[in-house]
């Protein structure tokens, strides 16, 4: 491997900032598709001397799926990783195929990380991009907020390297990514905010979009957990109206959300959670609301009677 020049350094001293912040000990799992991100992250994790095992994702979808995943495994043990390995998954969940690829490869990653946080190579731009996606679909403060460095038991190293940097950072060390050709599938939406979206954007306000967004994802981050350690926790199957109708809608809000996860609720969104609000703020005997249930096809049914929230 050549010598890293300043690109594949701030990649490292990304990742060591991140360890000082959120790592609880020197092994780490990489997630590592070949591609010039996660590639980066792992010369990264490796550069800083810690003890990385590599977790090579093979979804299945492209033909010669099993062979790319041989070949970054392989590079993984050549470049130090202590361990590589291939996990296939099969992607037939629900959702469309993007979700269902996210859901089987985050269950793979999860059972085969064997106790160590697992790094994911999602950058800034990956960021900005989150963002977008959460304001086209109006979900409210938390998914503005973004993807956080650390929430147990992922890890970001990445989310204030460029995209570019990850690149310039492999070619500088002499290695060839893997270039994933559904990133450049039209047919997929983060794609076409990623090539048309976003450069149309940073076009039209002079530049510096992708920048800005991940600034606004960190600062309604922190918003976001000051409020919700501000909300009520509620305990049990059942929430009293009166007990939440007097909140400031921000708590009001997380409070539901809170309540409707516990219940097995899954993927809400600000519709779900302003027709639940509204059995609170705007009782006229409606009937239950229905919101998605913790397995595919499942809805929760949440009624209000007697001054009391129920759902099943």
């Amino acid at each position: 491997m050549n010598r890293p020049g300043p690109a594949a350094l701030r990649v490292r001293q990304a990742v060591r900032a991140w360890h000082a912040a959120h790592g609880s000990g020197p092994t780490v799992a990489v997630a590592l598709s070949g591609g010039a991100d996660s590639l980066a992250l792992l010369t990264g994790v490796l550069a800083e001397g810690l003890d990385a095992v590599a977790l090579v994702i093979d979804h299945g979808l492209q033909d010669g799926s099993a062979e790319v995943a041989a070949r970054a495994a392989t590079l993984a043990r050549e470049l130090g990783a202590r361990r590589a390995e291939v996990l296939a998954v099969t992607v037939d969940g629900a959702g469309g195929p993007e979700a269902a690829a996210r859901a089987a490869r985050y269950a793979a990653l999860d059972a085969a990380r064997g106790g160590a946080p697992v790094l994911l190579g999602h950058t800034l731009d990956d960021q900005a991009e989150t963002v977008l996606l959460g304001l086209g679909r109006g979900s409210g403060a938390r998914s503005l907020a973004g993807m956080a460095p650390w929430t147990d038991p992922y890890g970001r190293p990445l989310l204030g390297v460029r995209r570019a940097d990850t690149r310039a950072a492999c070619a500088e060390l002499g290695l060839a990514p893997w270039d994933d050709p559904h990133n450049l599938d039209p047919r997929y939406t983060r794609v076409r905010v990623r090539t048309e979206v976003l450069p149309l954007l940073e076009d039209v306000l002079g530049g510096g979009v992708a920048e800005a967004l991940a600034r606004t994802a960190a600062s309604l981050r922190a918003d976001n957990e000051a409020l919700d350690g501000l909300a009520p926790a509620p305990s049990g199957p059942e929430l009293m109206v009166d007990e939440i109708a007097g909140l400031p809608a921000a708590l009001r809000i997380r409070t539901l959300r809170a309540w409707l996860g516990a219940r097995g609720a899954r993927a809400l969104t600000g519709a779900h959670l302003a027709a639940v609000d509204a059995l609170v703020t705007d009782w006229r005997g409606q009937g239950p609301t229905a919101i998605p249930g913790g397995s595919a096809g499942r809805r929760l049914q949440v009624h209000r009677t007697g001054g009391i929230l129920r759902a099943w």
